[in-house]
Formats: C-alpha cells, sequence, structure tokens
C-alpha cells in the first residue's frame, strides 16, 4: 500500500483542512462538499484524512462492520451478539464517477431471490464505506440517481435495496466527502443543501506559499516514506487531538442566546428551510470540541455560517457563491442585542441591484419605449459598415434582461444518452415500457414478464412445490423510458443589426433563460457567436452553465453579419463533439434577426450552411429576435432552411399565449 501523504504537511488551504476535522470531530455535521480549482490539493487533502481517523472495533467476519458494542439488529450477516470484536483502520472508500447503482448500493441475486426466496446479498460500496469515510471525487459528474441514493443513505445512515417486493436494510454511517471542480458543473440546489458545509479552494497567489508546496511535494515524490516519517509527530498530534474533541462534543453546551444567533443568521441571509439551522448548530458544537471549550461562542457561531451557508444561498446556478461578511456580523450584533431591526432592506427586494434600462450606462433609454427598436434605428445605427480591424461599430457589452421560464424544447425520437430532463431516451429509470432477455448483468428485473417466460417450464422442469423453478433464460430486463440530457449549442448573433441596446438586452435575457433551462435539464451547452467578418466559439461544449452566462454577458456588439459563417462553425462543433459523446443528441438553439451581410450573396450562403445541418439530422430551433413594424420574416426562412422551427422572443416565454411544450423536428414543424 502506497504511503499517502501528510494531512499536516499540507500548505495553505485553511477552509478545507478545518472543514474535514469538522466532520472527523463529528460526522452528524453531514459531510463537506469541497469546490475548487484543479490541482488545489482537493484529494490530497481526502485521503491524507483517512490516516487521522481513529481506528474502529467491527464484528470480526461482518461485511458490513457492526460495532460489536451494539451491533445493528437488522444486519444481513447477523444477529451478531455482543461482545469483543476486532480493531482495524477505518476505510476511506473512493466512489467513482461511473459507478452503476449495484456497485453503489449492492446488488440481490434475483434469481435466487424468486425460486428460492433466499435474500443473497452482494454489498455495495455503501456498506464498505460504514463508519468510515465515503469520498466523491467529481461528484457534480455523478448520475442525479447515484446522488439522491448517496445522500440519503447519509441523512438516514442505513441503505435500502428494494427490487420486486425482496428488501435487504443495513447501517451506512459515514462522513460523505465530495470535490468537484465548478468549470465542469454544478450541483442541483437540493443536492448541495444535502452536504453539511461547503469549501471553496483556490491556489494562493503567494510566492512562498507556492514555493513550499513544491519543495514539499518534491520530497514526498522523492521519498514517500521518509516524508511521512519527518510529519508523524505532527500527524500524531492531530489524531490524539481529533479522539480528545470526540470525547468532548457530547458535553459542549449550545446556550439559547446561541441558538438565537443562529436562527436570525440563517433568517438573515433568507436559507430555505431549517436544515442550515441544524447544520450551523452542530459545527458550531464541533468548533467548540475542537477549541477545548464545553460552551459554544458568537465565533463558533461566525465560522459555521461561513462553512454551513454560502451554497445553501444561492438562488440559481448564476449567483456568485460566498457570503457578506459584513451582513453577517450586523446579523449576530442584532442577534446578540436582542432582536435587531425588522424593517425591510432599503435596497428593497431587488438586493440593490440597479433596473435594466433608463440608469446612465443604457443611455436614458426607456425599456418599455420604441427607443432603439424602431426599424430605421436598428439599420442606421447598426454599424454594419466595415471599419479598420473588422470590429466595426463595436459597442460596449449589454447586461442581460431579467431571464424567465422557457418552453421545453426537445429532441425528437428516443435517445440514449446521459441521463437528464429534457429529451425522450432509454434509461436505467422511468417508466416501464416493455422487456428484453438481458445483456450481461441484470439490473432491473421485469417481474411479469420472467414469470411469464417460467411458467411454461414447470412441469418439465418437474416442480412439484410451491415455488416457481427460474433458470436463467427465463431473467427478463425491465426497459425503462426516460428523459435524457442534450448538448445545447447557441448560435448567437452580436452583430451590428442586433446590437441596439434593447433589443441586445432582451436577447441576452432569453439566452440567460435558456441556459438557466439547460441546467435544470442537466445539458452540456456550448456557445458560438457571429460578427464582423467571421464566427468564434465562445464557449466549447462544457456541463458549466456558469461559464457560458459568464461570456454571454460580456459578449461585445457591433459590425457585420456573417451569419453563414456561425452556423459553419457550429457546424464543425457539432462533427467534433459526435466523436467525442456519440450518444449525446445535439439541440442547436440559432438566436438572430435572420440577416445576412458581407462577401457576395450572404443569404445563400446562410441557407446553404442551414441546409447542411438539415441534410445531417439535427435538431434545430430558431429565436427569432427580429422587431419593429416591418418585419422580412428572414429568421423564418432560416429555420425552414435548418429543417427547424422558429419561435420569437414572445413566443419563446412558457406563460405566452402560445406557450406549449415544443418537441423541435427536423422537418420544420413540432412534434
Amino acid at each position: 500500500m502506497s504511503t499517502p501523504y501528510p494531512f499536516t504537511a499540507i500548505v495553505g488551504q485553511d477552509d478545507l483542512r478545518l472543514g474535514l476535522l469538522l466532520n472527523a470531530v463529528s460526522p452528524a455535521v453531514g459531510g463537506v462538499l469541497v469546490r475548487g480549482e484543479k490541482g488545489t490539493a482537493k484529494s490530497t487533502a481526502v485521503r491524507a484524512l483517512a490516516a487521522l481517523m481513529p481506528e474502529v472495533d467491527v464484528v470480526a467476519g461482518c461485511r458490513f462492520s457492526c460495532d460489536p458494542g451494539a451491533p445493528d439488529p437488522a444486519c444481513p450477516d447477523g444477529p451478531h451478539e455482543t461482545g469483543t470484536g476486532v480493531s482495524r483502520p477505518a476505510r476511506t472508500v473512493e466512489l467513482p464517477v461511473g459507478a452503476s447503482e449495484d456497485r453503489l448500493v449492492g446488488a440481490l441475486d434475483i434469481e435466487r431471490a424468486l425460486s428460492e426466496g433466499v435474500k443473497a446479498f452482494e454489498p455495495g460500496l455503501l456498506a464498505d464505506a460504514h463508519r468510515g469515510i465515503l469520498y466523491v471525487d467529481e461528484v457534480n459528474l455523478l448520475h442525479d440517481h447515484l446522488v439522491d441514493l448517496l445522500l440519503d443513505a447519509a441523512a438516514m445512515g442505513a441503505s435500502y435495496v428494494e427490487r420486486e417486493g425482496v428488501s435487504v436494510r443495513h447501517a451506512a454511517r459515514f462522513l460523505l466527502v465530495g470535490t468537484m471542480n465548478p468549470e465542469e458543473g454544478e450541483l442541483r440546489p437540493q443536492l448541495l443543501d444535502r452536504f453539511g458545509l461547503t469549501v471553496e479552494v483556490a491556489a494562493s497567489r503567494d510566492t512562498d506559499l507556492r514555493v513550499e508546496v513544491v519543495r514539499r511535494r518534491l520530497a514526498y515524490d522523492d521519498d514517500p516514506a521518509g516524508f511521512a516519517a519527518r510529519w508523524a509527530d505532527e500527524e500524531s498530534a492531530l489524531r490524539e487531538r481529533i479522539v480528545a474533541a470526540r470525547a468532548l462534543l457530547p458535553h459542549v453546551v449550545l446556550g439559547d442566546a446561541v441558538l438565537r444567533q443562529i436562527a436570525a443568521t440563517c433568517a438573515a441571509f433568507e436559507v430555505d428551510g431549517m436544515r442550515a439551522d441544524i447544520v450551523m448548530a452542530r459545527t458550531a458544537t464541533a468548533l467548540a470540541a475542537w477549541a477545548g471549550r464545553e460552551e459554544v461562542v458568537e465565533d463558533d457561531v461566525r465560522q459555521a455560517a461561513l462553512l454551513a451557508l454560502p451554497h445553501r444561498r444561492r438562488r440559481n446556478p448564476f449567483d456568485a457563491p460566498g457570503l457578506d461578511e459584513d451582513k453577517l456580523d450586523e446579523a449576530l450584533q442584532d442577534a446578540a442585542d436582542g432582536g435587531g431591526d425588522d424593517d425591510p432592506d432599503p435596497d428593497g427586494p431587488g438586493g440593490g441591484v440597479p433596473p435594466q434600462g433608463g440608469g446612465p450606462d443604457d443611455g436614458g433609454t426607456d425599456p418599455d419605449g420604441p427607443g432603439d427598436d424602431t426599424p430605421g434605428r436598428d439599420e442606421a445605427g447598426s454599424g454594419d459598415a466595415p471599419a479598420p480591424g473588422g470590429g466595426a461599430g463595436e459597442q460596449q457589452p449589454v447586461r442581460a434582461g431579467e431571464p424567465f421560464r422557457t418552453k421545453m424544447l426537445s429532441v425528437p425520437g428516443l435517445g440514449e444518452g446521459a441521463a437528464g430532463r429534457r429529451s425522450r431516451a432509454r434509461t436505467e429509470h422511468g417508466r416501464t415500457t416493455g422487456s428484453r432477455r438481458p445483456e450481461g448483468a441484470l439490473t432491473k428485473l421485469h417481474l411479469a414478464a420472467t414469470v411469464q417466460a417460467a411458467a411454461p417450464h414447470q412441469r418439465a422442469r418437474g416442480r412439484s412445490g410451491r415455488g416457481l423453478v427460474v433458470r436463467r433464460d427465463d431473467l427478463r430486463q425491465a426497459t425503462r423510458e426516460g428523459r435524457e440530457g442534450n448538448l445545447v449549442l447557441f448560435v448567437v448573433d452580436a452583430s451590428g443589426s442586433m446590437a441596439a441596446r434593447q433589443r441586445m438586452a432582451a436577447v441576452k435575457g432569453a439566452v440567460m433563460s435558456l441556459l438557466l433551462d439547460a441546467y435544470q435539464r442537466r445539458d452540456k451547452v456550448g456557445l458560438v457567436t457571429f460578427r464582423g467578418k467571421d464566427a468564434e466559439v465562445a464557449l466549447p461544449p462544457t456541463s458549466s452553465v456558469d461559464a457560458a452566462a459568464a461570456r454571454l454577458e460580456t459578449l461585445p456588439t457591433g459590425g457585420r453579419t456573417p451569419l453563414a459563417a456561425g452556423l459553419l462553425r457550429a457546424h464543425d462543433v457539432l462533427r467534433v463533439e459526435r466523436l467525442r459523446d456519440p450518444s449525446r443528441r445535439p439541440l442547436l438553439v440559432v438566436v438572430t434577426d435572420g440577416r445576412a451581410t458581407g462577401g457576395v450573396d450572404p443569404v445563400a450562403l446562410a441557407a446553404r450552411a442551414g441546409r447542411l445541418h438539415a441534410s445531417e439530422g439535427t435538431a434545430s430551433v430558431v429565436v427569432d429576435c427580429e422587431s419593429g413594424i416591418v418585419r422580412l420574416g428572414l429568421a423564418a426562412q432560416l429555420a425552414r432552411d435548418l429543417g427547424g422551427s422558429a419561435v420569437t422572443l414572445d413566443e419563446l416565454r412558457a406563460d405566452s399565449i402560445a406557450g406549449m411544450v415544443k418537441d423541435i423536428t427536423a422537418t420544420g414543424r413540432a412534434a
């Protein structure tokens, strides 16, 4: 076994180390989610923590690590008699991103269960992690149903396996640690809330600290055992401190005044539900025990809030993480003074955010008036004439309008992509639509089809009792239909004809709304923009809608409208993605007014580029941004060339008069 990097040798990352240690002292805190860029010692710290965990006593031969002093009466390997057991180090179990449900929770032998009535159960990773650490690297890339199972087990302290009326339960209490890089996508807010604490990590910009990190890492790589030996005393002292804090924890007093501070803080930051209050209370108690005190003080509450609240105050994926520490201090002081001010926030419900129109940055334009949205101003002021450098008429980025709930746009047919919430697909989870012979291991039994297959052969198999004689060939796999995530590739017109401030704010608001919808439906997203003389991939396909939203906010506008270049660049992106992820079906969303300028016959070139997408069966929708009294209908024509459909900005809203769920088909009709 390789020698782990010593926990005490990690340079910096104070919040990361504290979050892990508090969970080691009190697993009831609920685990910790570590968010940060790659190469910031996330995995190193988690693996190093295992060496600090106290040894555990287990019942000899029990696959579920039962405590000999209080064995689980429902243990599948039980019942066990109370007595002495054997000691072993606490385990660190790693859950790979590609793990199956059976690997996580365990699997029943369905054939023996049906034919013999025997609960032949093979434990999964949740059983292995009982009374230890369960580490999930890249937890944001884990399938949703696995995260649900994982967090349910962490919350209840037990894992349940239910298969066609046969159930097995076993204890599953563990320290849950998840790490993730936010650039690769976010967790759903409901899942974020299930992690007790969260910490943000980043590489230090201090030269001396970076030098020390490199020096220690090189020394460890040259001689792991020797390096660990040099830190043995510090490791031993930290291990003893964890044991002492665990012993002190039941004696820590959480006074009413402290509880009032916790409640006031959670109320001030408007977190949903009561889980935040409970986690803060447990964290503050663990902090007091870690400091060797028997009473929780205000500093414990403040530190607990910094660890337990940042991920719970985010209302959507575009909210910046973190906590306003001045507001935190004010809430704590108000609670300490006996109540505080109940007056509403002077900035109002908008939180001090300036309005989308009418400010100095918007040139005083009335958001509801005609303003820049008239046909004459749109063309005359668009800046379509070329200028040096190809950036003719470039304007400063415009803020996006308020996002809204959009119609559901989906890819037609039945896919087999990654689990999500957009288009119909064959999945492991969903409604049962039929059965088939299993290919490989049986995962979802279709009981009726299995019985139907076995029934005609009972006399030939010599059945004499009440049980059904079932063979492997009789088993049938349930086929299920659910929803998949897609690749939603946005092609956004940033040319001068779109540059009028009112229109661009509305366009960005619509794209932001579609990005939010893509986040909720677990899609990958990409962003191609075109303006001036060419198109560029502003964001390669990614699971991070945060990154797409950030690129959209800083999108400059102005210049000609190379529509064909944008469509051809999108075609290149989709071609590469089909090779990388062939099972994930694309949905092309073109946001434009349909105008095409620059070069020889630009409209015909755009039509040819659109028909190229149509020939490959790419599902597409054109968001028609044309405005004004006179409408040329160019976006609708582009939609026909693409073989897709066109919707206006107003029709894109889910609550519009024409609101309905649409399947964007390759024939230009809504299915």
